[in-house]
Protein backbone atom coordinates (compact mmCIF):
# COMPACT_ATOMS: atom_id res chain seq x y z
CA UNK A 1 0.00 0.00 0.00
CA UNK A 2 1.12 3.51 -0.72
CA UNK A 3 1.59 5.33 2.59
CA UNK A 4 0.20 8.84 2.66
CA UNK A 5 3.08 11.23 3.46
CA UNK A 6 2.38 14.00 5.93
CA UNK A 7 4.56 16.73 7.41
CA UNK A 8 4.85 16.87 11.17
CA UNK A 9 5.45 20.15 12.91
CA UNK A 10 9.08 19.13 13.40
CA UNK A 11 9.60 18.34 9.73
CA UNK A 12 7.69 21.33 8.42
CA UNK A 13 10.62 23.69 8.28
CA UNK A 14 12.97 21.29 6.55
CA UNK A 15 10.87 19.18 4.22
CA UNK A 16 8.19 21.62 3.15
CA UNK A 17 10.76 24.07 1.85
CA UNK A 18 12.36 21.39 -0.29
CA UNK A 19 9.15 19.88 -1.62
CA UNK A 20 6.09 21.98 -2.51
CA UNK A 21 2.89 20.79 -0.91
CA UNK A 22 1.03 21.31 -4.17
CA UNK A 23 3.21 18.69 -5.87
CA UNK A 24 2.75 16.38 -2.90
CA UNK A 25 -1.02 16.80 -2.98
CA UNK A 26 -1.05 16.10 -6.71
CA UNK A 27 0.84 12.84 -6.23
CA UNK A 28 -1.41 11.81 -3.36
CA UNK A 29 -4.44 12.23 -5.63
CA UNK A 30 -2.64 10.61 -8.52
CA UNK A 31 -1.98 7.43 -6.60
CA UNK A 32 -5.46 7.15 -5.15
CA UNK A 33 -7.78 4.66 -6.90
CA UNK A 34 -9.50 6.30 -9.86
CA UNK A 35 -13.14 7.14 -9.19
CA UNK A 36 -15.74 6.31 -11.80
CA UNK A 37 -17.31 9.58 -12.94
CA UNK A 38 -20.66 8.01 -13.74
CA UNK A 39 -22.47 11.35 -13.91
CA UNK A 40 -20.03 12.63 -16.53
CA UNK A 41 -20.40 9.45 -18.54
CA UNK A 42 -24.18 9.67 -18.25
CA UNK A 43 -24.12 13.19 -19.68
CA UNK A 44 -21.77 12.21 -22.51
CA UNK A 45 -23.87 9.16 -23.42
CA UNK A 46 -27.02 11.30 -23.36
CA UNK A 47 -25.44 13.84 -25.71
CA UNK A 48 -24.30 11.08 -28.07
CA UNK A 49 -27.86 9.73 -28.17
CA UNK A 50 -29.24 13.23 -28.84
CA UNK A 51 -26.80 13.72 -31.70
CA UNK A 52 -27.23 10.31 -33.32
CA UNK A 53 -31.01 10.12 -32.92
CA UNK A 54 -31.53 13.76 -33.87
CA UNK A 55 -29.38 13.75 -36.99
CA UNK A 56 -30.60 10.34 -38.16
CA UNK A 57 -34.25 11.31 -37.65
CA UNK A 58 -33.77 14.68 -39.34
CA UNK A 59 -32.20 13.05 -42.41
CA UNK A 60 -34.98 10.47 -42.70
CA UNK A 61 -37.70 13.10 -42.20
CA UNK A 62 -36.07 15.25 -44.87
CA UNK A 63 -36.31 12.34 -47.30
CA UNK A 64 -39.90 11.69 -46.20
CA UNK A 65 -40.82 15.27 -47.08
CA UNK A 66 -39.69 14.70 -50.67
CA UNK A 67 -41.16 11.20 -50.98
CA UNK A 68 -44.65 12.31 -49.94
CA UNK A 69 -44.89 15.21 -52.38
CA UNK A 70 -42.68 18.02 -51.08
CA UNK A 71 -40.64 19.76 -53.76
CA UNK A 72 -39.28 22.98 -52.25
CA UNK A 73 -35.56 22.84 -51.60
CA UNK A 74 -35.77 26.24 -49.90
CA UNK A 75 -38.33 24.93 -47.40
CA UNK A 76 -36.04 21.96 -46.70
CA UNK A 77 -33.20 24.44 -46.21
CA UNK A 78 -35.28 26.74 -44.00
CA UNK A 79 -36.24 24.05 -41.47
CA UNK A 80 -32.61 23.05 -40.90
CA UNK A 81 -31.96 26.33 -39.05
CA UNK A 82 -35.42 27.68 -38.20
CA UNK A 83 -35.65 25.72 -34.93
CA UNK A 84 -32.96 27.83 -33.24
CA UNK A 85 -35.40 29.47 -30.73
CA UNK A 86 -35.43 26.25 -28.67
CA UNK A 87 -31.70 26.81 -28.02
CA UNK A 88 -32.18 30.31 -26.59
CA UNK A 89 -33.14 29.12 -23.05
CA UNK A 90 -29.73 27.40 -22.84
CA UNK A 91 -28.15 30.86 -22.71
CA UNK A 92 -29.92 31.43 -19.39
CA UNK A 93 -29.74 27.91 -17.98
CA UNK A 94 -25.98 27.83 -18.52
CA UNK A 95 -24.69 31.35 -17.82
CA UNK A 96 -21.11 32.30 -18.52
CA UNK A 97 -18.91 30.96 -15.68
CA UNK A 98 -17.09 33.38 -13.41
CA UNK A 99 -13.65 32.07 -14.43
CA UNK A 100 -14.33 32.69 -18.13
CA UNK A 101 -12.82 35.64 -19.93
CA UNK A 102 -14.66 38.87 -19.14
CA UNK A 103 -13.29 40.66 -22.21
CA UNK A 104 -15.74 40.22 -25.07
CA UNK A 105 -14.67 40.82 -28.69
CA UNK A 106 -15.98 44.08 -30.18
CA UNK A 107 -19.20 43.99 -32.19
CA UNK A 108 -17.40 45.08 -35.35
CA UNK A 109 -15.65 41.70 -35.23
CA UNK A 110 -18.56 39.52 -34.09
CA UNK A 111 -21.24 40.84 -36.48
CA UNK A 112 -19.28 40.12 -39.71
CA UNK A 113 -18.20 36.77 -38.26
CA UNK A 114 -21.75 35.64 -37.47
CA UNK A 115 -22.97 37.01 -40.82
CA UNK A 116 -20.40 35.08 -42.86
CA UNK A 117 -20.91 31.87 -40.89
CA UNK A 118 -24.69 32.24 -41.27
CA UNK A 119 -24.41 32.60 -45.06
CA UNK A 120 -22.12 29.58 -45.19
CA UNK A 121 -24.73 27.70 -43.14
CA UNK A 122 -27.39 28.61 -45.70
CA UNK A 123 -25.15 27.51 -48.57
CA UNK A 124 -24.33 24.01 -47.36
CA UNK A 125 -27.89 23.47 -46.07
CA UNK A 126 -29.22 24.27 -49.56
CA UNK A 127 -26.73 21.93 -51.21
CA UNK A 128 -27.60 19.18 -48.72
CA UNK A 129 -31.27 19.71 -49.64
CA UNK A 130 -30.53 19.20 -53.34
CA UNK A 131 -28.49 16.11 -52.53
CA UNK A 132 -31.30 14.59 -50.49
CA UNK A 133 -33.78 15.44 -53.27
CA UNK A 134 -31.91 13.73 -56.10
CA UNK A 135 -30.21 10.85 -54.27
CA UNK A 136 -31.43 7.90 -52.27
CA UNK A 137 -30.98 8.25 -48.51
CA UNK A 138 -28.29 5.57 -48.36
CA UNK A 139 -26.18 7.13 -51.11
CA UNK A 140 -26.63 10.61 -49.67
CA UNK A 141 -25.55 9.48 -46.21
CA UNK A 142 -22.48 7.62 -47.47
CA UNK A 143 -21.35 10.68 -49.43
CA UNK A 144 -21.69 12.77 -46.28
CA UNK A 145 -18.94 10.63 -44.73
CA UNK A 146 -16.43 12.48 -46.95
CA UNK A 147 -16.84 15.30 -44.44
CA UNK A 148 -14.05 13.72 -42.38
CA UNK A 149 -11.63 13.72 -45.31
CA UNK A 150 -12.34 17.38 -46.06
CA UNK A 151 -12.05 18.17 -42.37
CA UNK A 152 -8.54 16.71 -42.32
CA UNK A 153 -7.51 18.83 -45.32
CA UNK A 154 -8.92 22.11 -43.99
CA UNK A 155 -7.56 21.43 -40.50
CA UNK A 156 -4.11 20.98 -42.04
CA UNK A 157 -4.20 24.46 -43.59
CA UNK A 158 -6.22 26.37 -40.97
CA UNK A 159 -5.73 24.57 -37.65
CA UNK A 160 -2.17 23.20 -37.93
CA UNK A 161 -3.38 19.58 -38.11
CA UNK A 162 -0.56 17.22 -39.09
CA UNK A 163 -1.03 14.45 -41.63
CA UNK A 164 -0.28 11.07 -40.07
CA UNK A 165 -0.52 7.51 -41.38
CA UNK A 166 -4.00 6.81 -39.88
CA UNK A 167 -5.27 10.19 -41.11
CA UNK A 168 -3.99 9.63 -44.64
CA UNK A 169 -5.45 6.12 -44.59
CA UNK A 170 -8.83 7.57 -43.58
CA UNK A 171 -8.65 10.20 -46.32
CA UNK A 172 -7.81 7.66 -49.04
CA UNK A 173 -10.52 5.20 -47.96
CA UNK A 174 -13.24 7.85 -47.81
CA UNK A 175 -12.20 9.15 -51.22
CA UNK A 176 -12.40 5.66 -52.72
CA UNK A 177 -15.79 5.18 -51.04
CA UNK A 178 -17.14 8.34 -52.68
CA UNK A 179 -15.65 7.38 -56.07
CA UNK A 180 -17.38 4.00 -55.94
CA UNK A 181 -20.74 5.72 -55.51
CA UNK A 182 -20.01 7.86 -58.57
CA UNK A 183 -20.14 4.66 -60.65
CA UNK A 184 -23.57 3.76 -59.28
CA UNK A 185 -25.53 6.22 -61.41
CA UNK A 186 -27.50 3.60 -63.37
CA UNK A 187 -28.78 1.79 -60.28
CA UNK A 188 -29.53 5.09 -58.55
CA UNK A 189 -31.55 6.29 -61.52
CA UNK A 190 -33.88 3.30 -61.24
CA UNK A 191 -34.28 3.77 -57.46
CA UNK A 192 -35.09 7.50 -57.36
CA UNK A 193 -36.78 7.97 -60.75
CA UNK A 194 -34.40 10.86 -61.44
CA UNK A 195 -32.27 11.24 -64.55
CA UNK A 196 -28.52 10.71 -64.66
CA UNK A 197 -28.09 14.49 -64.90
CA UNK A 198 -29.99 15.03 -61.65
CA UNK A 199 -28.02 12.24 -60.00
CA UNK A 200 -24.79 14.03 -60.92
CA UNK A 201 -26.20 17.31 -59.57
CA UNK A 202 -27.18 15.61 -56.30
CA UNK A 203 -23.79 13.89 -56.09
CA UNK A 204 -21.83 17.10 -56.65
CA UNK A 205 -24.05 19.12 -54.30
CA UNK A 206 -23.58 16.60 -51.48
CA UNK A 207 -19.81 16.52 -51.96
CA UNK A 208 -19.67 20.33 -52.08
CA UNK A 209 -21.89 20.56 -48.99
CA UNK A 210 -19.63 18.17 -47.06
CA UNK A 211 -16.59 20.25 -48.05
CA UNK A 212 -18.35 23.49 -47.07
CA UNK A 213 -19.45 22.08 -43.73
CA UNK A 214 -15.90 20.92 -42.96
CA UNK A 215 -14.58 24.37 -43.86
CA UNK A 216 -17.28 25.85 -41.62
CA UNK A 217 -16.13 23.74 -38.66
CA UNK A 218 -12.49 24.69 -39.20
CA UNK A 219 -13.41 28.38 -39.39
CA UNK A 220 -15.47 28.09 -36.20
CA UNK A 221 -12.49 26.55 -34.41
CA UNK A 222 -10.23 29.27 -35.81
CA UNK A 223 -12.73 31.92 -34.64
CA UNK A 224 -12.67 30.54 -31.10
CA UNK A 225 -8.87 30.65 -31.09
CA UNK A 226 -8.26 34.02 -32.77
CA UNK A 227 -11.39 36.15 -32.25
CA UNK A 228 -13.62 34.95 -29.42
CA UNK A 229 -10.91 33.30 -27.30
CA UNK A 230 -13.49 31.68 -25.02
CA UNK A 231 -14.91 28.14 -25.27
CA UNK A 232 -17.46 28.22 -22.47
CA UNK A 233 -20.79 26.48 -23.09
CA UNK A 234 -22.54 29.85 -23.23
CA UNK A 235 -20.24 31.03 -26.01
CA UNK A 236 -20.68 27.82 -28.00
CA UNK A 237 -24.48 28.21 -27.82
CA UNK A 238 -24.18 31.81 -29.02
CA UNK A 239 -21.98 30.63 -31.90
CA UNK A 240 -24.87 28.40 -33.05
CA UNK A 241 -27.78 30.75 -32.40
CA UNK A 242 -26.58 33.93 -34.11
CA UNK A 243 -25.39 32.31 -37.36
CA UNK A 244 -28.67 30.32 -37.35
CA UNK A 245 -30.62 33.58 -37.24
CA UNK A 246 -28.72 34.78 -40.31
CA UNK A 247 -29.21 31.41 -42.03
CA UNK A 248 -32.95 31.42 -41.31
CA UNK A 249 -33.40 34.93 -42.68
CA UNK A 250 -31.31 34.09 -45.75
CA UNK A 251 -33.36 30.91 -46.35
CA UNK A 252 -36.60 32.87 -46.03
CA UNK A 253 -35.28 35.43 -48.52
CA UNK A 254 -34.36 32.63 -50.93
CA UNK A 255 -37.81 31.10 -50.53
CA UNK A 256 -39.50 34.34 -51.58
CA UNK A 257 -36.93 35.31 -54.23
CA UNK A 258 -37.23 31.93 -55.96
CA UNK A 259 -41.02 32.14 -56.04
CA UNK A 260 -41.39 28.78 -54.29
CA UNK A 261 -43.49 30.40 -51.57
CA UNK A 262 -46.38 30.74 -54.05
CA UNK A 263 -46.55 26.96 -54.55
CA UNK A 264 -46.57 26.03 -50.86
CA UNK A 265 -50.36 26.03 -50.57
CA UNK A 266 -50.73 23.64 -53.51
CA UNK A 267 -47.85 21.55 -52.17
CA UNK A 268 -49.58 21.25 -48.81
CA UNK A 269 -52.91 20.24 -50.40
CA UNK A 270 -51.32 17.64 -52.65
CA UNK A 271 -49.18 16.13 -49.90
CA UNK A 272 -49.96 12.40 -49.84
CA UNK A 273 -50.65 12.12 -46.11
CA UNK A 274 -52.52 15.41 -45.69
CA UNK A 275 -51.93 18.97 -44.44
CA UNK A 276 -51.43 18.01 -40.81
CA UNK A 277 -48.82 15.43 -41.73
CA UNK A 278 -47.11 18.01 -43.98
CA UNK A 279 -46.82 20.52 -41.15
CA UNK A 280 -45.78 17.91 -38.60
CA UNK A 281 -43.06 16.60 -40.93
CA UNK A 282 -41.54 20.07 -41.24
CA UNK A 283 -41.93 20.88 -37.54
CA UNK A 284 -40.35 17.64 -36.39
CA UNK A 285 -37.58 18.03 -38.95
CA UNK A 286 -36.73 21.40 -37.38
CA UNK A 287 -36.94 19.97 -33.85
CA UNK A 288 -34.78 16.94 -34.61
CA UNK A 289 -32.11 19.13 -36.21
CA UNK A 290 -32.00 21.23 -33.06
CA UNK A 291 -31.91 18.07 -30.93
CA UNK A 292 -28.81 17.02 -32.83
CA UNK A 293 -27.33 20.48 -32.24
CA UNK A 294 -27.91 20.11 -28.49
CA UNK A 295 -25.99 16.83 -28.60
CA UNK A 296 -23.29 18.51 -30.68
CA UNK A 297 -23.04 21.36 -28.18
CA UNK A 298 -22.94 19.01 -25.21
CA UNK A 299 -20.10 16.93 -26.66
CA UNK A 300 -18.13 20.09 -27.50
CA UNK A 301 -18.60 21.27 -23.93
CA UNK A 302 -17.93 17.93 -22.19
CA UNK A 303 -15.27 16.44 -24.48
CA UNK A 304 -14.07 18.32 -27.59
CA UNK A 305 -15.20 19.66 -30.95
CA UNK A 306 -13.22 16.94 -32.77
CA UNK A 307 -15.01 14.20 -30.83
CA UNK A 308 -18.41 15.73 -31.59
CA UNK A 309 -17.55 15.88 -35.29
CA UNK A 310 -16.52 12.22 -35.31
CA UNK A 311 -19.73 11.15 -33.55
CA UNK A 312 -21.72 13.25 -36.02
CA UNK A 313 -20.12 11.36 -38.91
CA UNK A 314 -21.04 8.06 -37.25
CA UNK A 315 -24.56 8.71 -38.59
CA UNK A 316 -23.31 7.98 -42.12
CA UNK A 317 -23.20 4.17 -41.74
CA UNK A 318 -26.37 4.16 -39.59
CA UNK A 319 -28.75 5.95 -41.96
CA UNK A 320 -28.45 3.40 -44.81
CA UNK A 321 -29.70 0.69 -42.45
CA UNK A 322 -32.83 2.68 -41.62
CA UNK A 323 -33.20 3.69 -45.28
CA UNK A 324 -33.47 0.02 -46.25
CA UNK A 325 -36.12 -0.51 -43.54
CA UNK A 326 -38.28 2.59 -44.04
CA UNK A 327 -37.67 3.61 -47.67
CA UNK A 328 -36.79 0.19 -49.13
CA UNK A 329 -33.47 1.43 -50.53
CA UNK A 330 -31.52 -1.25 -52.35
CA UNK A 331 -28.08 -2.04 -50.92
CA UNK A 332 -26.24 -3.40 -53.94
CA UNK A 333 -22.61 -4.51 -53.99
CA UNK A 334 -21.29 -1.02 -54.77
CA UNK A 335 -23.07 0.52 -51.78
CA UNK A 336 -22.01 -2.27 -49.43
CA UNK A 337 -18.36 -1.90 -50.46
CA UNK A 338 -18.63 1.86 -50.10
CA UNK A 339 -20.17 1.43 -46.64
CA UNK A 340 -17.37 -0.91 -45.51
CA UNK A 341 -14.70 1.48 -46.78
CA UNK A 342 -16.42 4.40 -45.04
CA UNK A 343 -16.51 2.48 -41.75
CA UNK A 344 -12.83 1.55 -42.16
CA UNK A 345 -11.94 5.17 -42.84
CA UNK A 346 -14.05 6.27 -39.89
CA UNK A 347 -12.22 3.87 -37.54
CA UNK A 348 -8.85 5.12 -38.82
CA UNK A 349 -9.94 8.67 -38.04
CA UNK A 350 -11.11 7.61 -34.56
CA UNK A 351 -7.73 5.94 -33.92
CA UNK A 352 -5.89 9.12 -34.88
CA UNK A 353 -8.08 11.16 -32.52
CA UNK A 354 -7.32 8.65 -29.77
CA UNK A 355 -3.59 9.10 -30.34
CA UNK A 356 -3.94 12.89 -30.33
CA UNK A 357 -6.00 12.89 -27.13
CA UNK A 358 -3.55 10.55 -25.39
CA UNK A 359 -0.68 12.84 -26.36
CA UNK A 360 -2.56 15.93 -25.12
CA UNK A 361 -3.46 14.26 -21.82
CA UNK A 362 0.15 13.24 -21.24
CA UNK A 363 1.27 16.81 -21.91
CA UNK A 364 -1.34 18.19 -19.49
CA UNK A 365 -0.25 15.80 -16.72
CA UNK A 366 3.38 16.76 -17.29
CA UNK A 367 2.49 20.47 -17.17
CA UNK A 368 0.43 19.95 -14.00
CA UNK A 369 3.41 18.26 -12.33
CA UNK A 370 5.89 20.91 -13.41
CA UNK A 371 3.79 24.06 -12.88
CA UNK A 372 4.07 24.20 -9.03
CA UNK A 373 7.79 23.50 -9.26
CA UNK A 374 8.35 26.30 -11.76
CA UNK A 375 6.28 28.73 -9.68
CA UNK A 376 8.70 28.23 -6.73
CA UNK A 377 11.83 27.98 -8.82
CA UNK A 378 12.16 24.19 -8.73
CA UNK A 379 13.16 22.06 -11.71
CA UNK A 380 13.31 18.33 -12.19
CA UNK A 381 17.11 18.42 -11.92
CA UNK A 382 16.75 19.95 -8.44
CA UNK A 383 14.79 16.92 -7.28
CA UNK A 384 17.18 14.50 -8.93
CA UNK A 385 20.15 16.25 -7.27
CA UNK A 386 18.35 16.28 -3.92
CA UNK A 387 17.61 12.60 -4.24
CA UNK A 388 21.23 11.79 -5.00
CA UNK A 389 22.62 13.85 -2.09
CA UNK A 390 20.02 13.21 0.63
CA UNK A 391 19.79 9.45 0.51
CA UNK A 392 17.03 8.83 -2.04
CA UNK A 393 14.29 10.62 -0.14
CA UNK A 394 12.45 11.15 -3.41
CA UNK A 395 11.66 8.80 -6.25
CA UNK A 396 10.70 9.67 -9.78
CA UNK A 397 7.38 8.12 -10.75
CA UNK A 398 6.61 6.91 -14.21
CA UNK A 399 4.55 9.95 -15.15
CA UNK A 400 7.06 12.70 -14.61
CA UNK A 401 5.91 13.55 -11.06
CA UNK A 402 7.79 12.99 -7.76
CA UNK A 403 6.89 11.02 -4.70
CA UNK A 404 8.43 10.17 -1.35
CA UNK A 405 10.14 6.86 -0.80
CA UNK A 406 7.67 4.60 1.00
CA UNK A 407 9.84 4.18 4.09
CA UNK A 408 10.39 7.92 4.45
CA UNK A 409 6.67 8.57 3.82
CA UNK A 410 5.61 6.13 6.55
CA UNK A 411 7.97 7.81 9.00
CA UNK A 412 6.47 11.23 8.26
CA UNK A 413 2.91 9.89 8.39
CA UNK A 414 3.38 8.46 11.92
CA UNK A 415 5.31 11.48 13.13
CA UNK A 416 8.25 9.40 14.22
Amino acid sequence: MYATPEFTQQDKGSKEDDFPKTVLAHNINFHMPKLVHYKWWLRVISYIIFLLVGQTSATLLGRLYYDKGGNSTWVATFVQSAGFPILIPLLYFFPKPAFASTISPPLWKLVPLYFVLGLMNTGFNLMYSYGLLYLSVSTYSLLCATQLAFNAVFSFFLNAQKFTAPLLNSLVLLTISACLLATNANNEESETNHSRKKYIIGYMCTIAASASYSLYLSLVQLSFEKVIKDESFNTVVAMLIYPSIVATLASAAGLFASGEWSTLDDEMKSYETGKVSYLMTLIWTAITWQTSYVGLLGLIFEVSSLFSNVISTLVSPLVPVFAVIFFHDKMNGVKINSLLLAIWGFLSYIYQQYLDDAKDNKAKISDANDAPNRSRGYTESDFVQNRNTDGDDYDDDDDGGFEFDNEQSETNATGE
